[in-house]
């Protein structure tokens, strides 16, 4: 049953390009058209929902507005014969949480071909402890593996590797039995990259090349690269021939500046990732990884869980770079 009230994070533009955060009451019917009403038990953390509850426009256009770009949940109400009510979905990308009513709140309106079914062997918790982080990780992953890269091909390196993509990716390799190098620019954070299945770390500023030399000695068979820029240049132009780069993300830069040398000379390919339009098909097959043979043990560590009302301090740390792991979000605290 439907309550025609519930509890969401707004966030309102109180005077010109200041924004504030509050948990409201808001009702059923100012939620967006769509086939299915989803009752939202978890949602996750990103930095996109970050900058949307900053009032970043990049992200999202109007306000007020329900971040949330990740939610799991229950089919309260269909009108698809594809879903029925009492059904565990998740549903993350597309337009949910950008400018659409998204995951911050108790209750989501969204179209059909927005949803998955929950797969067996995953909880709607721990869906959202992968979210879209884990999801983009694992299609990262699923990228580098579908392309050739095999384990004994030499070793991975994974950038910003104490984030949610970074962290998962690594997590992922590793159970898949490649040889990963995490780069951070956070040492005191060896020890949980070293957990969570990293063979080695090393400084950021080693991946970050200002000599303008072309080509550098090939050191990778892959790279899953989270934060762009400079340090993306520097993973294209030393990973070894026949190579695999993968770029997800910008925090660093959304600017490249390279050559083609990397390309016509060692072969190596760079693949964008996205997470938001990504084709069904490839959607249900992550998920199944994800339930299945990508199944992480250590799932549940490095995960923080707050209720709305502790999310707003969390936002804050993620655009401070203090955030680390993956943090969850409970609409039952």
């Amino acid at each position: 049953m439907i309550n025609n009230t519930y509890s969401a994070l707004l966030v309102s533009e109180t005077e010109e390009k200041k924004f504030k955060r509050e948990i409201v009451a808001k009702q059923i019917e100012d939620l967006p058209e769509g086939d299915v009403i989803i009752n939202v038990k978890y949602s996750s953390l990103n930095y996109k929902d970050a900058l949307s509850a900053t009032g970043n426009r990049g992200v999202t256009k109007n306000y007020p507005h329900t971040p949330g770009i990740d939610a799991a949940g229950i089919v309260a109400e269909s009108n698809n014969d594809n879903f029925k009510i009492g059904d565990k979905v998740i549903v993350t990308g597309y337009n949910l949480g950008m400018n659409t009513s998204g995951g911050y709140g108790e209750y989501i309106r969204v179209p059909a071909e927005w949803i998955v079914k929950l797969p067996e062997n995953l909880s709607l918790r721990e869906s959202m402890i992968y979210g879209t982080a884990g999801f983009t990780a694992a299609l990262s992953v699923y990228k580098l593996v579908n392309s050739g890269v095999k384990p004994n091909d030499g070793p991975i390196l994974v950038t910003g590797a104490t984030g949610g993509v970074g962290s998962i990716a690594i997590s992922i390799l590793s159970k898949i039995g490649y040889n990963v190098i995490a780069a951070t620019g956070k040492a005191s954070e060896k020890e949980m990259l070293l957990g969570i299945g990293a063979k080695d770390i090393i400084d950021r500023k080693e991946i970050d090349d200002d000599s303008q030399r072309a080509l550098l000695k090939g050191r990778w068979a892959g790279v899953i690269d989270t934060v762009g820029g400079n340090m993306l240049a520097t993973a294209i132009k030393s990973t070894n021939y026949g190579g695999i780069v993968t770029c997800c993300g910008n925090v660093a830069s959304h600017e490249l500046s390279t050559s083609v040398y990397p390309f016509i000379l060692r072969g190596v390919t760079l693949f964008g990732i996205d997470s938001v339009q990504c084709p069904m098909d490839i959607r249900l097959k992550i998920w199944d990884k994800l339930s299945s043979d990508w199944k992480l043990n250590n799932l549940n560590d490095n995960v923080d869980e707050v209720s709305l009302e502790g999310l707003s301090k969390k936002i804050d740390m993620i655009l401070e770079g203090t955030h680390k792991g993956r943090t969850i979000v409970n609409l039952n605290l």
